[in-house]
Formats: C-alpha cells, sequence, structure tokens
C-alpha cells in the first residue's frame, strides 16, 4: 500500500513536470522493484525452491531407479535366453539320441527278424527234405513190393508152362503189356 502511494505522488509530479512517464527514470519506483524481487525471490527460495527441487530429486531417483530395473530385467532376459538355448539345444540332443537309439533297435529287430526267418526257412527246408526222403522210401518200397509181386506172378506163371528160353521171354514181355494195357493193377495168377 505504500507502495502504490508512492508510485501515485511520484506520477502526479511527473505529470507537472511535462515529461513522459516512459523515458523518465524514476529511482524510488527501481529501489522498490529490487525490493519487491529480492524479498520475491528469498521467499521462493526458502519456501518454494526446495519442494521444487525435492521434486525434481525424486523424479531422478525413480527414473534411475527405473533403468536399473530395467537393466537387471534386461540381464535376467538374457540369462534366461541362455538357459532356454541351453534347453532347446539339450532337447534336440535327447531327441536326436531317441532317433539314433530306434534306428540302432529297428537294426537289431531286423537282424532278429531275418535270423528268425532263415531258422524258419531252413526248418522248412530240412522238413521237406525230411518228407521228400519219406515219400522216396514209400515209393521205393512200394516199387519193391510191386516188383515182388511182379516177379512172383511171371514166376507162377512160367510154372504153369514150362517152355524154351525164347518163349519165356515172349511170355514175360506178353504178361508186362497185358499189365500195361490193365492199368498198374496187383498181377492176376
Amino acid at each position: 500500500m505504500v507502495i502504490a502511494l508512492v508510485l501515485a505522488a511520484q506520477e502526479a509530479a511527473e505529470a507537472e513536470a511535462g515529461g513522459s512517464p516512459l523515458f523518465s527514470v524514476n529511482v524510488a519506483l527501481t529501489i522498490w522493484t529490487i525490493v519487491v524481487f529480492l524479498a520475491l525471490f528469498f521467499i521462493l527460495k526458502a519456501v518454494v525452491w526446495p519442494q521444487i527441487l525435492g521434486n525434481a530429486l525424486e523424479r531422478e531417483r525413480r527414473i534411475q531407479a527405473a533403468l536399473d530395473e530395467a537393466a537387471r530385467r534386461q540381464v535376467e532376459a538374457a540369462a534366461l535366453l541362455e538357459q532356454h538355448r541351453a534347453q532347446l539345444a539339450d532337447a534336440r540332443r535327447q531327441a536326436q539320441e531317441v532317433v539314433n537309439e530306434g534306428k540302432v533297435a529297428g537294426e537289431r529287430v531286423r537282424k532278429e527278424i531275418e535270423e528268425k526267418a532263415r531258422t524258419e526257412g531252413q526248418g522248412l527246408i530240412e522238413r521237406a527234405k525230411r518228407e521228400i526222403e519219406r515219400e522216396k522210401e514209400s515209393a521205393l518200397t512200394e516199387i519193391r513190393k510191386e516188383s515182388v509181386d511182379l516177379a512172383l506172378a511171371a514166376a507162377a506163371r512160367l510154372m504153369q508152362e514150362k517152355l524154351d528160353p525164347e518163349k519165356d521171354r515172349r511170355l514175360v514181355v506178353g504178361y508186362l503189356d497185358e499189365l500195361a494195357r490193365t492199368g498198374k493193377g496187383s498181377p492176376r495168377a
């Protein structure tokens, strides 16, 4: 209020002097402006400046904490990525081992099947040989029986009729022809 009165008085004096207030220097106004500025400066410095500075420091601390957290998470992510890559490589290695084991097992099973088939085939061949041998023996036995029957029948016929060697030969050949015509039946005496 005092300042306002001083300013009003000064303006009134200048108006009486006839000068323009824009180009004149008012010392009292300048002093009062400096005093008001300094008072405002000290009030702001004492009250507002620490609060502004505190807020700025708190914001700087929060930003630094966020940067530190981001760096920590980046390190964790890199470690997790490396761990994931190691696990992936281990899984690939294990899969390759399983594939290799499968190949080995498949080869072993193939060899076992081949060996079993070879053994069974050999068994079939042996059984077939035994069967052929039995059939051969049976056929030989049958041929022996028939030759004995033929010999007995031929002898019986020769006994019924005693001829000379030429006649004997014709008789046997005729008998064999007769057997051939009638089939492989037993000879008739």
